[in-house]
């Protein structure tokens, strides 16, 4: 069987942290990744292998808390989203340094979306860090990003799972990751006990969303404001974790706009794999954290890896009976 992957990474914010999980398994087994493209959170795991920066990502983003994560974040409320990202962009930056998307190693394609044609873009050539920062663009989340007078935002909302980029490359097998699964639990995808428990449901009522929604409800922030909100959030999750006691978790504005992305990105998805059917799909649940809890890299960079390693054993079987 040919060893060479052409990868298709989708968004969907944090759990796209499972894509390095994925990554990190088929480099194990000894697959060439000869080709990626992404969309949004996959466009930044997608860049940073292709720069051969994955690495070092890993190794930062396991360090992240829910703290240090909305300080990356920037929040403001005057800009076209609540979070300017700026910082976002520094630490890519301090990651891939100048690199160009047409000096990669690995041909990269980060997809974005034209807000003001309605098109989905792919970017191919330029510096990767303005790439990525205007893939990840979450729209009402994180403000826009504007390049070569073009205003581009998150390519989840046309092109959630951006495989016909890598229907060209000269690969073996071609592989989509979907982080917009279905509902299954975690431990039903698994075959195993880990699954979700109710410290899972309450943590819906303690993700990054809740305090978004504080953000969204001040019209001007005065100095100090987010540094305050950040002290208020983290006694509100102690608050929270007391809670939670019904079946279903509140939701306030921003989870369920979120919720919504979400639920339209698969939809999406399964029309985009219908025009270009992968070898392979991996399906992470959406089940597995929420899309702002960027602070809970390391839970979801494993879950990756043992998703792909499922997938995988499947897919080998299956080609060395066909042998």
């Amino acid at each position: 069987m040919g060893r060479r992957v052409a990868l298709a990474l989708g968004s969907g914010g944090a759990r796209g942290y499972a894509h390095i999980g994925v990554i990190n398994e088929l480099r194990n087994r000894g697959y060439e990744i000869v080709g990626v493209a992404g969309s949004s959170m996959g466009a930044l795991v997608g860049g940073l292998c292709a720069a051969g920066s994955l690495d070092e990502f890993t190794h930062w983003s396991r360090t992240l808390t829910q703290r240090a994560m909305l300080r990356l974040l920037d929040p403001s409320i005057s800009a076209a989203g609540v979070f300017r990202a700026g910082k976002i962009l520094d630490a890519v930056r301090d990651i891939v340094g100048d690199a160009t998307i047409e000096s990669l190693p690995i041909p990269f394609t980060a997809v974005t979306t034209d807000l003001i044609a309605g098109k989905s873009v792919w970017l191919q050539r330029g510096p990767l860090d303005e790439a990525i920062r205007a893939s990840i663009a979450i729209p009402g989340v994180i403000a826009p990003h504007v390049i070569d007078g073009r205003m581009l935002a998150d390519g989840g909302i046309l092109d959630p799972l951006p495989i016909a980029p890598i229907a060209a490359v000269n690969a073996d097998i071609t592989i989509a990751v979907s982080v917009s699964g279905t509902e299954a639990d975690v431990g039903d995808q698994l075959g195993s006990d880990v699954r979700p428990t109710r410290e899972r449901l309450n943590r819906l009522l303690r993700s990054t969303s809740a305090l978004l929604d504080k953000f969204s409800t001040i019209p001007e922030a005065p100095p100090g404001a987010a540094e305050a909100e950040i002290e208020a959030f983290e006694l509100a999750e102690i608050e929270a974790a007391e809670q939670a006691e019904s079946q279903f978790p509140k939701l306030g504005s921003f989870a369920v706009m979120m919720r919504s992305i979400d639920i339209a990105q698969a939809a999406l998805a399964r029309h985009q794999m219908a025009a270009y059917p992968p070898d392979l799909l991996i399906e992470v649940p959406r089940t597995a954290c929420r899309s702002l809890d960027f602070h809970r890299a390391a839970e979801v960079i494993d879950l990756g890896h043992q998703l792909a390693a499922r997938a995988l054993d499947g897919l080998e079987e299956r080609r060395s009976d066909s042998l």
